[in-house]
């Protein structure tokens, strides 16, 4: 599977048929840093892509979110791993997933003790530092895959290369926009923004 890629009049990146379009990291370095906008690992990918459509055989797609959270003391084990290792893993992984067809996205986040909370417990809500409560497991990043069924992104998240004690994987289906009320005005503008930006 091959994509094209080629910027229009306002210098956005528009994909080609028919990869469902995928670019790798390193055609989204900004041109004037000359870096990717995920500077640690920069195996984060930008994609479109339907919520619900069709895969090369025809067969019905839905999206789902591969959510990866951790304790503090499997992120701490992580520091003992050999970051070249680390990057050829993960990145024979998002390459399986790629040439699978079924990638939409995959972000890693930043360290949680750098985060912001905004609690809206109260009014007006409260904004502390550092990750929230007495939270024992952190979300570390995710992948949005485009798959058949919910049995096919288990099967994904099992082969996920961050394993071990400590490490687990929730799967969130994605909702349709085809799922509210289509008559709905805010219905409208968002199907009219996703239409707009190739979404739909």
């Amino acid at each position: 599977m091959s994509a094209a890629a080629v910027r229009d009049e306002s210098d956005v990146l528009v994909l080609s048929p028919p990869a469902r379009g995928i670019v790798a990291a390193e055609n989204l370095f900004e041109p004037d840093r000359g870096t990717c906008r995920s500077a640690t690992l920069p195996f984060d990918l930008w994609t479109r892509g339907p919520t619900r459509g069709r895969d090369e055989r025809g067969d019905d797609t839905v999206k789902y979110m591969l959510i990866m959270r951790a304790t503090d003391e499997a992120y701490a084990a992580m520091g003992d791993v050999d970051m070249t290792e680390m990057i050829e893993t993960m990145g024979r992984f998002n390459d399986e997933l790629i040439r699978a067809g079924v990638l939409v996205a995959a972000e890693g986040l930043d360290e949680a003790a750098d985060g912001v909370v905004v609690d809206h417990s109260t009014e007006p809500p409260v904004v502390t530092d550092g990750p929230y409560g007495e939270t024992k497991e952190l979300f570390g990043g995710f992948y949005i895959l485009n798959v058949t069924s919910r049995e096919e992104a288990v099967e994904w998240a099992k082969r996920l290369p961050a394993s071990g004690p400590g490490f687990k994987t929730e799967i969130r289906r994605v909702s349709s926009i085809d799922e509210f009320p289509q008559d709905n005005e805010w219905i409208k503008r968002e199907r009219a923004w996703r239409e707009a930006t190739g979404q739909l």
